[in-house]
């Protein structure tokens, strides 16, 4: 399976870069651009628009939610990555239950749409096998 979806890289990429000169010390100015940002990037992993208003409301609470973000984006891309080399080694071995569980470990606890789907389409890959 191929990916690409160079509009959500390119989102997460700026607020990968944003969230780096936070920890640098830079402290979150809370631009029209920045909140455009986190507006647009919070439902990408799974955030409310009612919790990101809530949170655009103070430099703090959205710097807070800029972490929560980039959290469920690293926590997932590490959980999905590390699935799908489990899984890969599985169905290598002929274990193609053990390697559709692996996909369905992921779904159990991934809210990161795009982690979802990927797993999703995995799982319907290895449904297709004999």
């Amino acid at each position: 399976m191929e990916y690409v979806n160079a509009e959500l890289d390119a989102l997460w990429e700026q607020l990968w870069g944003l969230e780096n000169r936070v920890n640098q010390g830079e402290p979150l100015e809370l631009t029209e651009r920045v909140r455009d940002l986190l507006r647009r990037a919070a439902p990408t992993v799974a955030i409310s628009n009612t919790e990101v208003e809530a949170a655009l409301a103070d430099v703090e609470s959205a710097t807070v939610l800029l972490r929560k973000v980039r959290a469920r984006i690293h926590n997932g891309s590490n959980r999905i990555v590390d699935a799908l080399y489990r899984m890969s080694r599985l169905r290598k071995k002929g274990d193609i239950e053990g390697a559709r569980q692996q996909m369905r470990d992921v779904l159990a606890v991934e809210d990161v749409p795009h982690y979802r789907e990927i797993a999703e389409g995995q799982l319907a890959g290895l449904d297709e096998l004999p």
